[in-house]
């Protein structure tokens, strides 16, 4: 049976992958465990790996079925190619890598390096919690060229990806 991804309303991830379990649907929700940081302590929690999406498998895909799996509370879409009536299916061999992620348990982490002219934070070295404007990007080599405003004079410092977090 075909996989297709689905849509959802921002964190209701869970709330859908209950309503479509409870419709007798079978709905995949990959999550993954990452660190949390509270203000007194870190935890890890189980987070969806792709948020805001999940997968559902479907035998058939007439209307009857989708009209039942959209009317789902927090469901706002299937996905498909724009300007194309039904929705795509995900390939197996996708779906099957992604369960093989979430069942291995291996750390994953995900990485929101900042972009040309956006404001970043440097988090590591010499110059930690200090903020300025990303000049220069090379993300194959995770160099980053941040220009920070000392005394109404700009200084250009590279970093490492592991130094630098998007504001």
């Amino acid at each position: 049976m075909p996989w297709y991804a689905l849509h959802t309303r921002s964190r209701h991830e869970d709330r859908v992958h209950l309503g479509l379990s409870q419709k007798g649907f079978n709905a995949f929700l990959p999550k993954i465990e990452v660190w949390s940081r509270r203000k007194d302590r870190r935890k890890k929690i189980r987070l969806p790996m792709f948020p805001g999406y999940l997968f559902i498998e479907l035998m058939s895909l007439d209307n009857q079925t989708k009209l039942n799996v959209l009317k789902t509370f927090g469901v706002v879409a299937l996905l498909g190619a724009p300007h194309h009536p039904n929705p795509i299916p995900v390939p197996d061999e996708k779906i099957d890598a992604i369960q093989r992620i979430v069942a291995s348990r291996v750390e994953v982490q995900h990485f929101q390096y900042p972009k040309v002219g956006e404001p970043a934070r440097i988090t590591d070295g010499p110059f930690a919690g200090i903020e300025g404007v990303v000049l220069k990007t090379d993300f194959e080599k995770e160099v980053f060229v941040v220009s920070i405003e000392l005394l109404q004079r700009s200084v250009a410092i590279r970093l490492e990806g592991f130094q630098i977090a998007r504001l």
